[in-house]
């Protein structure tokens, strides 16, 4: 008696139909999704009166932090593969759609840079500019974390240097755009013990204090000799840990941690900046926004001088946050706009993979049942 195969016909649709199911869960998803965030409108509420407006093109910049990509130790293969194709994804995506002048990473660029060997460390920085690869017309910084280095006690010259060369890096640096000013820190050089890191982070932050005094207009008996920016703004500060906070109860943004974590008491120089570290740094530099990850969640809080806002930006990644987010900013010397956008989230994706393989098995089935219903019509 003749048997019963499945004919090409169906053995190409099945095919397909998987196909277009990988399809959608790891390509056009990310479209889907990011698509529906853009560039916010400048808004009249953040104009800063005491700046004139000048006639320049906004800066559009995009700011993501904690990627960890994973290593050899904490991270098995198909961690890795998952997450890091997760996170090329919606990088590349957003770069599509979005097209930045600035990419700002706001460091744990790595999981185990504190800890791997020089080859292992190179193989990271690799990785890193494979995965996140910026178009021409873009430029990315990139901001130490503890996980690149450790914590302040346990960072050594050699690892802090590695990072620094490997990312152009230095503790501290300023660089303007379209009469925008970016200062970039090493929270952990914020100890102020006097350290090899320390010492140096502070001597900085005072020249771009008097850099910043200067250009205002405000005179002190110094400025003949001290270069001036040709257009003055207040600062945009961006960094890896959270300004001083007791805690994240009053962070209640769509990507904040849930309960029990938001009540999880902040240590400081672990989880944010000491009471002392903030308050000078915002003595001194009067930052209009503050930006900075950590943390792993969103939250927005006004700054404790109550001049501007304070923005940390969750993890990029699927393994330390289900429903990520990265930040688009539009920035004149003057004002700026602010979106959360959203990526997919795996849970969502994991639930459109489950319906996807049981419409596909059920039509499996069916065409099966289909199939010997008519065979044995034949024999009949």
């Amino acid at each position: 008696m003749r048997q019963m195969y499945p004919n090409k016909h169906f053995l190409l649709q099945t095919f397909c139909m998987i196909v277009a199911l990988f399809g959608l869960c790891e390509y056009l998803i990310y479209y889907l999704v990011q698509k529906n965030c853009t560039y916010a409108d400048l808004k009249e509420e953040n104009v800063d009166s005491d700046i004139p407006l000048y006639e320049e093109k906004p800066v559009r910049v995009m700011v993501l932090a904690d990627t960890h990509l994973l290593g050899s130790r904490h991270g098995h293969w198909f961690d890795k593969l998952r997450r890091e194709w997760q996170m090329y994804r919606a990088f590349q995506t957003a770069m599509t759609l979005h097209s930045p002048d600035l990419v700002f990473v706001l460091g744990d660029i790595t999981d185990e840079g504190l800890f791997c060997s020089k080859d292992k460390f190179e193989y990271y920085v690799k990785r890193f500019y494979s995965l996140f690869s910026v178009p021409s017309g873009t430029n990315m910084h990139v901001i130490v974390g503890n996980h690149d280095i450790g914590f302040h006690y346990g960072i050594s010259p050699y690892l802090n240097e590695r990072f620094v060369s490997a990312f152009n890096s230095p503790p501290v640096s300023m660089f303007s755009l379209r009469g925008n000013h970016f200062v970039l820190l090493n929270s952990m050089a914020l100890e102020g013990d006097g350290c090899f890191l320390c010492r140096p982070a502070e001597q900085q932050i005072t020249k771009i204090e008097q850099i910043l005094k200067c250009s205002k207009g405000i005179n002190y008996g110094k400025c003949d000799k001290i270069a001036k920016l040709n257009k003055f703004s207040r600062p945009i500060l961006l960094q890896h840990f959270p300004l001083y906070r007791q805690s994240d109860m009053d962070c209640n943004e769509p990507d904040s941690a849930h309960m029990p974590v938001k009540k999880e008491r902040f240590r400081e120089r672990w989880e944010c900046l000491s009471q002392e570290s903030t308050f000078q740094l915002l003595n001194q530099l009067h930052p209009r926004l503050a930006l900075s990850g950590h943390t792993h969640h969103g939250c927005v809080l006004p700054l404790a001088n109550g001049e501007g806002l304070e923005i940390t930006v969750p993890s990029f990644s699927w393994r330390n946050k289900n429903n990520p987010t990265y930040s688009l900013f539009l920035f004149t010397p003057n004002n700026y706009s602010w979106s959360r956008c959203h990526m997919p989230e795996e849970s969502t994706v994991i639930r459109i993979y489950m319906i996807g393989a049981f419409l596909i098995l059920a039509w499996c089935i069916y065409n099966a049942f289909v199939r010997t219903r008519r065979h044995k019509y034949k024999l009949h």
